[in-house]
């Protein structure tokens, strides 16, 4: 699967965040604030997983169909993938 600029720099936003994160904690900032921040982090990467698992998606059914074949065990697959995620 290609990965797009726009999922590269999805991913560089959390890495800055956790940096950020990573910053707060250094300067003892409050737990509340940094929990507040980590649960943006958690939130954004379940996010560009939930988009990379619909685009990997999108081109398995593609190929499935164009082979002629049934999509439903890519399908289950990529659910498997969302269910392991969490």
């Amino acid at each position: 699967m290609e990965y797009n600029g726009a999922m590269k720099n999805r991913l560089r936003r959390i890495e800055g965040q956790v940096r950020g994160v990573l910053s707060m904690m250094e300067q003892e900032k409050d737990c509340r604030d940094v929990v507040t921040q980590l649960t943006a982090i958690r939130t954004a990467v379940d996010r560009a997983i939930g988009l990379v698992v619909a685009g990997n998606l999108e081109a398995c059914i593609r190929d499935e169909l164009e082979k002629g074949n049934d999509p439903d065990k890519v399908i289950k697959e990529a659910v498997e993938l969302l269910v392991k995620s969490r």
